[in-house]
């Protein structure tokens, strides 16, 4: 299954997150070829969300300022969905737990109280 572009820039953006890396290092990282991380790390530059340093004769690359705070934005809203997606989980099988027959008596007064007002 191929990633989008935005798991793409996703990816480039964890990776950067740990610490800065040189493209060959990013690539591996970030299990994509060469080529495609030049174009993503072009445009992750353009807007401001990674630099090119020159470090003893390599380019390293790390995150702006900018680019720490979308990264740490991404990392919360993938936490989010996780958390949503065992709630769900939790919700489904309680559901299909039998109820009470207490809990039926009372739901059943409580919608009788609720039509009749």
């Amino acid at each position: 299954m191929h990633r989008s572009k935005l798991e793409l820039y996703e990816d480039v953006l964890n990776a950067l997150a740990e610490k800065p890396l040189t493209i060959d290092n990013m690539a591996y990282e970030c299990k994509m070829d060469c080529v495609a991380l030049r174009q993503r790390l072009d445009f992750l530059v353009r807007n401001g969300l990674v630099e090119e340093k020159n470090c003893s004769k390599r380019t390293v690359y790390d995150l702006t300022r900018r680019g720490q705070v979308i990264s740490k934005t991404l990392a919360v809203t993938r936490s989010l969905d996780k958390l949503q997606t065992t709630i769900k989980m939790i919700d489904d099988v309680l559901g299909d737990l039998p109820t009470l027959p207490e809990q039926n008596e009372k739901r059943a007064k409580w919608a009788w109280r609720n039509e009749n007002y």
